[in-house]
């Protein structure tokens, strides 16, 4: 994690809202798959290595056979929870080949929520256990309610409107409608828009909550030395980190971090391991389950004070082409996509390739943060030379 792999393909399927996909996961992971192999320009049996973030039916053996894979040297996957280890299944692609365990590694992810059912849904099939049993009871089952609760206290601590959540909500709309990819392209968002429409769990609107679709993307890993040969310019990986505070991942029961944490740890090992600092990033891809904890991961990772962030937040400042820190370039899991986060991998590999649709000026470093939700969480930064 220190330059020494790249990123050098990138793919997807079409994004589709959810139940409308005419193919099921593992279809939609081999389309995503052979796409960024083909990117990347290679074959797939050039391919001996494949981390899945978080499992759903596409096994590593049966994709490798079906998508011909060379000989299968390395297979992994990332815990799974929620959206917080997307960052981390890349990491994993970055120690197999600077290890030599495998040459090219393919990382994917691929939803299905038409046949698998709705990702974020409560379900209340088996018995509130563990910190279910201290939430369940009283309605906070759902990821939105659970979520939209620390957001809550943290708004309430610092101060913070609902303009700051607004302002997160319309920069990924606004973005979204230069990328054909997204399903949100043409279906532009007001601050009137955002603020009439109805609220899902306060402090959080409909425009505050991520997508539900069906779609798969893939990126391949490949050493530096290997990557400046390749048919795209390489995102090298710079450094990434994965952790969580001491009890913050305890949720209801004695969390000390709460509601703040999830990202100073993440953010500490970066910035010392890569030698940078938040004011030196060009462009960022935050994950986007509810805005409310998109805003909290702004300022634990570091680029502002959690009492600044709706000044950070503001005036535009989120938004290509004259904002200080251009987020979610593609429309994010809010409008673009929510394919558990991972796509903001691809789009800041975009933006070092120089190949965005709102394409960030002389990009250097391009930051890519996972789910803040659940911990521990993950983070990646890419590099255009090293």
């Amino acid at each position: 994690m220190q330059g020494n792999a790249a990123v050098v393909g990138v793919g997807e399927s079409i994004y589709y809202r959810a139940g409308r996909s005419p193919h099921d996961a593992f279809q939609l992971a081999c389309i995503a798959i052979r796409n960024a192999i083909a990117d990347a320009g290679l074959q797939p049996g050039d391919i001996d290595g494949i981390v899945s973030f978080m499992h759903n039916g596409a096994d590593a053996a049966r994709l490798a056979s079906v998508v011909g894979f060379g000989n299968l040297r390395f297979a992994s996957q990332a815990w799974s929870g929620g959206g917080n280890l997307g960052a981390q299944a890349l990491l994993l692609a970055d120690a197999a080949v600077c290890a030599g365990h495998a040459d090219h590694v393919v990382v994917f992810r691929a939803l299905d929520q038409g046949r698998a059912g709705r990702f974020g849904q409560a379900r209340s099939i088996t018995p509130a256990v563990d910190e279910f049993a201290y939430l369940s009871p009283f309605g906070a089952a759902a990821p939105v309610v659970r979520n939209a609760i620390i957001a809550n206290k943290f708004m309430h601590k610092y101060g913070i409107s609902q303009e700051a959540l607004a302002d997160i909500s319309l920069a990924c709309y606004a973005h979204a409608q230069r990328n054909p990819r997204a399903v949100m392209y043409g279906r532009p968002l007001t601050r009137d828009d955002y603020h009439n429409s109805r609220w899902i769990a306060e402090p959080l609107h409909l425009y505050d909550c991520c997508q539900e679709n069906d779609g798969a993307t893939a990126v391949v890993v490949t050493t530096s030395e290997r990557a400046r040969d390749m048919r795209q310019p390489p995102a090298f990986i710079l450094g990434g980190a994965v952790g969580v505070e001491s009890r913050a991942g305890l949720w209801a029961l004695a969390d000390n971090a709460y509601p703040n944490g999830r990202f100073r740890s993440v953010g500490a090992h970066l910035w010392n391991t890569t030698g940078v600092k938040p004011a030196d990033v060009d462009v960022a891809q935050f994950y986007e389950n509810f805005t409310g904890t998109t805003l909290m991961a702004i300022a634990d990772i570091g680029f502002c004070e959690p009492g600044d962030v709706e000044a950070f937040v503001g005036d535009g400042n989120l938004q290509w082409p004259d904002g200080g820190l251009p987020l979610n370039t593609s429309g994010g899991n809010l409008a673009e996509a929510y394919i558990h986060g991972f796509q903001l991998v691809n789009e800041a590999v975009r933006q070092v390739r120089g190949q965005s649709t709102c394409q960030v000026a002389d990009v250097e470093l391009s930051l890519s943060v996972a789910g803040p939700g659940t911990p521990p969480s993950s983070a990646v930064l890419f590099a255009k030379h090293v």
